[in-house]
């Protein structure tokens, strides 16, 4: 169990981001597509969890200090850190050996990821500002992949919207950060010292402002209309502003904003939402002749 924990699996549910482009390209019910991309997911988690094991391994110190990351396992000492660095070896050959079996793009695409979150584990996350663009950056890179595996082309408004939204959910858990310093009295990443309450919480509000008017604008404009063959996919946008008010009220009222995996996982409202939203835009995209509310 220590060593499945040491894996994060519950975050691999950020590598499904690699099923987008055959959901917006319409191939989500290709089953040879989906194959194909089931195995880059297995691939591209294989490395995210490698990356998550180096992060582990350099931050042990600074994570005993932390309430919540002292229990993980290099932290808290349940595994020995030769140990760690033993599993992450054979993480990296199993992942990139996937990959490379796949297609040889998504694994050049999946060594930019890797090559980029390293970087990141190794010093450039304690510059502000920057941490938050390679962590969306990571969330693109995921959607780029699954494009390369499926030959589904991405809509630049898609990789757009995908970047939006994980600078959002990046600068909600860096106020939590925040939070927990306050309350402390200690740093838990050394990037916090570039953030405030105040400048975090105007950044929220700006990116939710723009996400909410990229999405409609994507949902109405000229190409994704002749692609889709649907006028109608505003209607979707319900949810999305449901979804982000639900997320806005954890960290601004619940504050509780540590990890958007998390919240995914335990939040009924959040997850009913995503249903409604991924149902409602099936209806609109796959079934050509609904004619409700016209």
């Amino acid at each position: 169990m220590v060593y499945l924990k040491l894996l994060r699996p519950k975050d691999w549910a950020k590598n499904l981001f690699l099923f987008v482009p055959l959901f917006f390209g319409r191939e989500i019910f290709n089953l040879d597509k989906l194959f194909h991309v089931a195995l880059g997911f297995l691939a591209f988690s294989c490395i995210a969890s490698s990356i998550y094991i180096i992060n582990d391994y350099r931050d042990r110190e600074d994570d005993r200090k932390h309430p919540v990351k002292r229990n993980r396992p290099l932290a808290s000492g349940a595994i020995k850190p030769s140990t760690a660095l033993v599993i992450c070896g054979a993480l990296l050959v199993t992942g990139f050996a996937l990959a490379w079996w796949i297609r040889d793009k998504f694994f050049f695409v999946l060594a930019i990821y890797f090559l980029i979150n390293l970087a990141y584990s190794l010093g450039l996350k304690a510059i502000s500002i920057l941490d938050i663009i390679i962590l969306a950056a990571g969330f693109v890179l995921r959607i780029k992949g699954g494009s390369v595996i499926s030959y589904v082309p991405l809509s630049e408004w898609i990789i757009i919207m995908v970047f939006l939204l994980a600078v959002f959910m990046a600068i909600g858990k860096r106020r939590d950060d925040v939070l927990l310093k306050l309350s402390s009295g200690t740093d838990m990443r050394k990037s916090i010292k570039g953030y405030n309450l105040e400048f975090l919480n105007i950044l929220l509000a700006f990116v939710c402002a723009v996400i909410v008017v990229a999405y409609l604008m994507y949902t109405m404009s000229p190409e994704t209309i002749e692609h889709t063959g649907s006028t109608r996919l505003y209607y979707t946008c319900i949810f999305v502003l449901a979804g982000i008010m639900r997320y806005l009220q954890i960290i601004y009222i619940s504050s509780d904003s540590g990890s958007p995996t998390r919240i995914l996982y335990k939040d009924r409202f959040i997850q009913v939402t995503l249903i409604l939203w991924g149902i409602s835009y099936i209806v609109l995209l796959y079934i050509k002749d609904v004619n409700i509310f016209r």
